[in-house]
C-alpha cells in the first residue's frame, strides 16, 4: 500500500506539473497573441482617426465604428466589437453573434486595464484604445478556446493511461518483493518473541549473504549471550532487592531515632527551664533554690547521659534504645516524674494532684519514665491557666486473666476535636498548626508513648476527652504478686480475692 501511494503520488505530482506547464504556455501565447492583435487594431484605429477631422472620440467612434470592427476583423481573423468611451456599442465585425455582457471588463479597460472573460470554449479580450493620452474607446476579440482545451485534454488522457500503466506495473513489481522481504521479517520477529518469552535459539532462524542475513546472525549471537547473562542479572536483582530493603528500614530506624531522642532530650530540658524560671522568681527562698539547683543538676545529668547514650547508637549504626525490662516500683517513680514536671506545672499555673498506690510492673523503668514524663507535659502544656492535672494508679484484672497497672492521666485543659481522636497516635500528626507553633508540638510526643508502652507488653489509649479536658490510659504488666493478688481501683479502698 506505501508503494502504491507512492507511485501514485508521484505520478500525480508529475501530470499536475507538467499539465500546468502546458496551461501556462497556453495562456503566455496567448495573452502575447492578443497583446500584439490590440496593438494593431490602436495602430489602425489611431490612424484613422489622425487622418479624418479633429472630432470627439464617441462621435468619432459613432461614425466609423463598424466600418473599423469589419476591417479589424479581417486584419485579425477573429471577431472584432468596438465600444465607445462611455461604454456604448460602435460596432461588430459578427453583427449576428449575440452580444456578451461585459459591462465589468469596461470598468477595467476605462482604467486602462486589459482584461479576459471566459464563457466555455469562447474567450473575450477587451483592451483600451488611445491616440497618446486621449482615449478613443475599447476594443474587443471574440477568440475560440476548443482546440486549446481539446489539446489540453488528450495530454491529460495521456497521463491518465501513463500512470495508470506505471502504477499497475510498479505495484505489482514492488508487492512481489515486499512479500519476499515481510516473509523474512516476519521469521526474525516470530524469533524475537521467542526469546522475549525465555525461549532462547538454538540456530540462526534466516540464513541469507544480506543485511537480513546478518541480522538473524546478530539476534542469534544476542539469545547466546542473554541466556548466559540472565541467572546472574537475577541474582544481582535479588541482592539488589535485599539492599534496597534494607536500607529503607534503615531510614525508618533512622527517622524513628531522630524523633525518639529529640523527645528524649526535650523532657530534661523542660524542667531544667521551669526551674531556672522559679529560679528567677523566687530567688530569695533558699529551701527553693536548694531544691531547684538539686533539680537542675539530676536533669543535666540526665540529658548528658542521653547525648552520650545516642553518640554510642550512632557510632555502631544502631537506631533504636535498648528495652531492658526489671521490677519497677512504680509509685517512686510517679513521684519522680510529677517532680520533674512541678517547676513547668508552677509555672503554667496548674496544679498537679496524685492518688498512688505501691506496685511493681516488669518494664524498663527509663521507658516508664519518658512515658509518665510525655503525658504528664502534654497535661499540663494543653491545660488552661488555673487547671488542673490529676495522676492515679491501680490495678485491675485484664479479659486474659493477667493484672495490669493501670496508669491513667487527666486534666482540665482544652480536649481534643472529634476528628482528630483516632490519628492522636500517629507520628507527626498534630491537632492543629496553630497549637502545635504556640505549644512546641512536633506530633512525635504521643507516637512515642504509644511505641514505647508496646516495648513493655501494654497498652495506651485516649479513654475520654471533651470541652472540660481528656483523661488518657496506660496499662503495664504487674510483677508476680504470689499466691495473692489485691485490686486497687480509684474510688475504692483495697481488697483482697
Amino acid at each position: 500500500m506505501f508503494l502504491a501511494l507512492l507511485l501514485v503520488f508521484i505520478v500525480t505530482c508529475l501530470s499536475v506539473l507538467v499539465l500546468s506547464g502546458i496551461r501556462e504556455n497556453q495562456r503566455t501565447m496567448l495573452e502575447q497573441s492578443f497583446a500584439q492583435q490590440a496593438e494593431a487594431a490602436n495602430l489602425r484605429v489611431r490612424e484613422e482617426y489622425l487622418s479624418g477631422g479633429r472630432i470627439p472620440p464617441d462621435q468619432f467612434m459613432e461614425q466609423t465604428g463598424q466600418r473599423l470592427a469589419v476591417d479589424l476583423g479581417a486584419q485579425s481573423g477573429m471577431a472584432v466589437t468596438l465600444y465607445t468611451v462611455d461604454g456604448s456599442f460602435a460596432g461588430t465585425s459578427l453583427p449576428f453573434q449575440p452580444r456578451a455582457d461585459v459591462q465589468d471588463a469596461l470598468q477595467f479597460t476605462a482604467q486602462g486595464q486589459s482584461a479576459y472573460i471566459t464563457e466555455g470554449d469562447q474567450l473575450l479580450f477587451l483592451a483600451p484604445l488611445y491616440n497618446a493620452d486621449q482615449r478613443l474607446g475599447t476594443v474587443q476579440f471574440h477568440a475560440s478556446l476548443a482546440e486549446q482545451n481539446a489539446f489540453y485534454a488528450r495530454i491529460r488522457q495521456l497521463f491518465l493511461l501513463a500512470g495508470a500503466i506505471v502504477l499497475g506495473v510498479g505495484f505489482l513489481i514492488g508487492y512481489v518483493y515486499v512479500r519476499r522481504q515481510v516473509s523474512v521479517i516476519a521469521r526474525l520477529n516470530r524469533a524475537t518473541s521467542q526469546i522475549g518469552q525465555g525461549d532462547y535459539l538454538s540456530a540462526p532462524s534466516v540464513i541469507r549473504k544480506d543485511e537480513l542475513g546478518e541480522l538473524a546472525q546478530g539476534i542469534y549471537d544476542m539469545s547466546s549471550r542473554i541466556s548466559t547473562s540472565v541467572g546472574a542479572l537475577h541474582e544481582e536483582k535479588q541482592k539488589l532487592i535485599e539492599t534496597v530493603g534494607r536500607l529503607r528500614e534503615l531510614e525508618q530506624q533512622q527517622k524513628q531515632f531522630i524523633g525518639n531522642i529529640s523527645h528524649e532530650l526535650k523532657t530534661p530540658l523542660t524542667s531544667i527551664i521551669a526551674y531556672a524560671d522559679l529560679l528567677a522568681m523566687y530567688s530569695d527562698d533558699p529551701a527553693l533554690l536548694d531544691d531547684a539547683g538539686r533539680r537542675i543538676h539530676v536533669e543535666a545529668q540526665r540529658l548528658y547521659g542521653l547525648v552520650e547514650k545516642a553518640l554510642q547508637l550512632s557510632a555502631m549504626d544502631v537506631y533504636e534504645f535498648e528495652t531492658q525490662a526489671e521490677a519497677v516500683p512504680l509509685r517512686p517513680l510517679l513521684e519522680e516524674a510529677v517532680a520533674r514536671l512541678q517547676g513547668k506545672a508552677d509555672n503554667c499555673r496548674v496544679t498537679i494532684h496524685t492518688s498512688l498506690v505501691d506496685g511493681e510492673v516488669w518494664a524498663d523503668p527509663e521507658n516508664v519514665m519518658h512515658i509518665m514524663l510525655n503525658l504528664l507535659d502534654n497535661a499540663i502544656k494543653y491545660n488552661r491557666p488555673g487547671g488542673q492535672v490529676h495522676l492515679l494508679n491501680y490495678t485491675a484484672a485484664s479479659a486474659d486473666g493477667t493484672h495490669r497497672m493501670i496508669i491513667e492521666v487527666t486534666d482540665t485543659g482544652i480536649g481534643i476535636p472529634e476528628d482528630a481522636v483516632s490519628r492522636i497516635f500517629d507520628p507527626f500528626y498534630t491537632v492543629s498548626r496553630d497549637r502545635s507553633r504556640a505549644s512546641g508540638g512536633t506530633g512525635l510526643g504521643l507516637a512515642l508513648v504509644r511505641n514505647l508502652t508496646e516495648k513493655q507488653g501494654g497498652t495506651v489509649q485516649l479513654v475520654e476527652t471533651g470541652p472540660d479536658g481528656s483523661r488518657l490510659r496506660v496499662e503495664l504488666l504487674l510483677h508476680a504478686f504470689g499466691s495473692e493478688r489485691i485490686i486497687y481501683t480509684p474510688n475504692d479502698e483495697a481488697r483482697n480475692e
